[in-house]
């Protein structure tokens, strides 16, 4: 293990302002919130799918707070939790303190990670990675840390899924993405997942699921109130609307439009209730 980080990726003042945005937008509003109250199964579900056990070394892209971070390490897993954004990072820490686990918290960025060629048995990512802006470079990283023979793992938002219809609603108000940024919910889609892994992964699989928030939401607003309040995608649109009142009452008309159209909710249910369809990809480094 000579390499600590990959020497052919070099930073231009305009990609780490780029990175700067991105901590900036994941810093804001309360993601551990959304992350326990929406998508909570999550973290369980990629530990399980990764076959995760006792002794392995394991890498947590873009972990956030730490939804799979926790319990992979309550397995007995040498866990590295990393991220971009260390104010998530530090709601980990101190939700790692209240178990008694011991973590390591890593700011990092997936498209550079300052670890070692070959250095973990996992590596594996949910709903993070896939938002770092270019794919290749992301897949490229997450290959390199894994061992040969090692697991790599991630759940994905799919285009057709809530989320990815979220981001296709919100694409409108959303000001112009930066040369060479990839749309997030790309990463759902399983032959841009085989082209962006190539030939340097073996047993690739792709299940489609569904994860159903945790919270009860009486409607399409309180939902789209929750988004507003917490995610910080949906803040950072907003917030580049915010001076155009026609535009910010247009974003709200469309994004409760699109959460009606997709709330499926029984017949006589007091609350709303939504499908949030994710992408789970495994595969085995060659």
């Amino acid at each position: 293990m000579t390499s600590t980080v990959n020497p052919t990726i070099t930073s231009t003042d305009a990609d780490k302002a780029l990175k700067a945005k991105h901590r900036s937008i994941w810093a804001s509003g309360d993601y551990p919130v959304v992350a326990t109250d929406l998508i909570a199964d999550l973290g369980p579900t990629i530990v399980a799918a990764a076959g995760i056990a006792a002794g392995q070394h394991v890498l947590d892209v873009a972990a956030g707070a730490g939804n799979a971070s926790l319990p992979a390490a309550a397995l007995g897993a040498r866990v590295v939790a990393s991220d971009l954004t260390p104010e998530l990072l530090d709601v980990g820490r101190a939700r790692a303190a209240e178990r008694s686990l011991d973590l390591t918290w890593t700011e990092a960025d997936v498209e550079a990670l300052p670890f070692a060629d070959n250095d973990f048995d996992v590596v594996f990512s949910v709903v993070g990675a896939m938002f770092a802006p270019h794919h290749q470079q992301t897949a490229d990283e997450m290959i390199r840390v894994c061992r040969p023979g090692g697991t790599i793992a991630m759940i994905n938002w799919t285009p057709a899924g809530v989320i990815g219809q979220l981001f296709k609603t919100m694409g409108p108000y959303a000001p112009p993405p930066p040369a060479g940024a990839q749309p997030p919910p790309l990463w759902g889609d399983e032959d841009h997942v085989r082209e962006l892994f190539g030939d340097r992964v073996d047993s690739i699989t792709f299940t489609r699921r569904t994860v159903r928030p945790a919270r009860k939401f009486a409607s399409p607003v309180e939902m789209r109130e929750f988004f507003k309040a917490n995610y910080g995608p949906t803040i950072a649109v907003y917030n580049a609307v915010a001076g155009d009142p026609d535009r910010v009452a247009s974003l709200d008309d469309d994004f409760e439009a699109f959460l009606t159209r997709t709330d499926d909710r029984t017949a006589g249910a007091a609350h709303s209730d939504w499908a949030l369809e994710y992408l789970l990809v495994t595969a085995q480094k060659r």
